[in-house]
C-alpha cells in the first residue's frame, strides 16, 4: 500500500496540507477512515527497513536514494489506484457506461428494420454518423473524473512523487479496460439492432474503431482538463470542439466541397469523427453490390457516395484505423509536452505579471 515511504515521514514528525490531501485520497480509495489509514501506514513504516535509518532525520541522502519507488512501481501503483477509483466512482464512469448503452439502444431501435436494399444505404450511413457523434459528445460526462486525476497529478508532481511519463502511462493503462468495455458493449447493441453485415471480422473492426476513437478522445479530454481544471470551462470547450468536428466530418457537406481555408485544412483532417465514420462505412459497404432493376447492379461504394464520400480500396478502412491510432498517440504526446513544460505554472506567472502591470498603471494614473 505504500506508494512512497517518504509520504509517511510527515505522520511521524508533524502534519501538513500535502499529507492531509494524501490521506484524503487514500481514504477514498480503500473506503476506510483516516485513523485506520494512518495506523496501517505507520505500522508498515515501523516494520520497514527505513525506520532504523531515519531516527529524527526527516529527509536525507539515504532516504532520497533508497526511499523513492522506481518508475515501474509507481506506474503499477498509479494504474491500480486509477482502476479502483474508476470501479468505485459510479458518478463519472459507470453512469457514462449507462449513457453509452442508452444512446446505442435508442439509435439502434430508431434505425431498426431498415432492410438491406439500395434505399437503406443513406439511412444506415446516417445511423452510423449519429452513433459516432453522440457517443463522443456524451463523453464529456467524464470531465470531472479527468479533472480530479490532473489535480492529483499536480499535487504529486509538486512533491516529486510522480512525473509526466509516469502519470501518462498509468492513466493510459487504467483507461484502456474501461474504454474497451464501453466500446464493445455499446457497439454490440448498435451493430445488431441496425442490422450491419453479420461477419465476425467486420464486427471486430467496428469495435476496435470505436475503441480507438474513444481512446483518442480520452487524450483530448485530458488536454482540455489540464488547461482549464474547471468543469464548466472544460465542458463548453469540448462541446464546441465536438460540434466543429461533426460539421467537418463530411456528412452534412462532403469534404471536397468544404471551403479549403480552415474548414478542410486543417479542421477536417484533425477531426477523429472523419476517420471513424469513413472507416465504419467502408467496413460495411466496400465489396458489396446492390441490384438496380432486374439486369443491373452497382457497387456499394457507388451507392454510398450519394450521401458520403468513401474510398473503393479494400485497405482504406485500415488506413483510417491507423490514423486514429496515430491521433491517440499524438494527443498524448501533446499532453506530455504540456506537463513537462508545466504550462499551467508558466501561464500563472504571466497572468500575475500582467496583473501587476495593470495595477501599477492604475496606481500611476490615480
Amino acid at each position: 500500500m505504500i506508494y512512497n515511504l517518504l509520504l509517511l515521514l510527515p505522520m511521524r514528525f508533524g502534519s501538513s496540507p500535502d499529507i492531509d490531501l494524501e490521506l484524503s485520497i487514500w481514504c477514498g480509495i480503500v473506503k476506510a477512515s483516516r485513523i485506520i489509514v494512518c495506523i496501517t501506514f505507520t505500522k508498515a513504516y515501523d516494520s520497514s527497513s527505513f525506520s532504523p535509518q531515519c531516527g529524527v532525520m526527516q529527509e536525507g541522502p539515504y532516504l532520497k536514494s533508497k526511499g523513492r519507488a522506481s518508475d515501474a512501481i509507481r506506474i503499477v501503483v498509479l494504474t491500480w489506484r486509477s482502476l479502483l477509483i474508476m470501479s468505485r466512482d459510479w458518478k463519472y464512469y459507470w453512469s457514462r457506461l449507462a449513457l453509452y448503452m442508452f444512446i446505442a439502444l435508442s439509435i439502434g431501435t430508431i434505425f431498426s428494420d431498415i432492410g438491406h436494399s439500395l434505399s437503406s444505404v443513406m439511412v444506415r450511413v446516417s445511423a452510423i454518423f449519429a452513433f459516432v457523434s453522440f457517443v463522443i459528445l456524451l463523453s464529456f460526462s467524464g470531465v470531472p473524473a479527468h479533472i480530479d486525476e490532473v489535480k492529483i497529478y499536480c499535487h504529486e508532481e509538486t512533491n516529486r512523487h510522480s512525473g509526466a511519463m509516469v502519470f501518462l502511462l498509468g492513466q493510459l493503462l487504467s483507461s484502456i479496460p474501461f474504454v474497451f468495455l464501453v466500446s464493445i458493449s455499446s457497439s454490440l447493441v448498435f451493430y445488431y439492432l441496425i442490422g450491419l453485415r453479420n461477419e465476425f471480422s467486420l464486427l471486430m473492426y467496428f469495435v476496435v474503431t470505436i475503441f480507438m476513437c474513444l481512446l483518442a478522445n480520452e487524450a483530448l479530454m485530458m488536454i482540455v482538463a489540464y488547461i482549464w481544471l474547471e468543469t464548466h470551462k472544460c465542458t463548453l470547450t469540448l462541446a464546441c470542439l465536438y460540434v466543429i468536428m461533426m460539421l467537418v466530418a463530411g456528412y452534412f457537406r462532403k469534404r471536397e466541397t468544404l471551403p479549403y481555408a480552415v474548414w478542410t485544412y486543417p479542421l477536417s483532417f484533425i477531426s477523429f469523427h472523419t476517420y471513424t465514420v469513413q472507416g465504419l462505412v467502408e467496413n460495411e459497404y466496400v465489396g458489396t453490390w446492390f441490384a438496380v432493376g432486374e439486369i443491373r447492379s452497382i457497387p456499394g461504394v457507388q451507392a454510398v457516395r450519394g450521401s458520403y464520400d468513401i474510398s473503393s480500396s479494400g485497405n482504406a478502412k485500415w488506413v483510417n484505423l491507423l490514423v486514429l491510432l496515430v491521433m491517440a498517440i499524438g494527443y498524448r504526446i501533446v499532453l506530455y509536452v504540456l506537463l513537462r513544460l508545466n504550462v499551467r505554472k508558466q501561464v500563472g506567472k504571466w497572468r500575475a505579471w500582467w496583473c501587476r502591470i495593470h495595477r501599477g498603471a492604475g496606481a500611476g494614473a490615480k
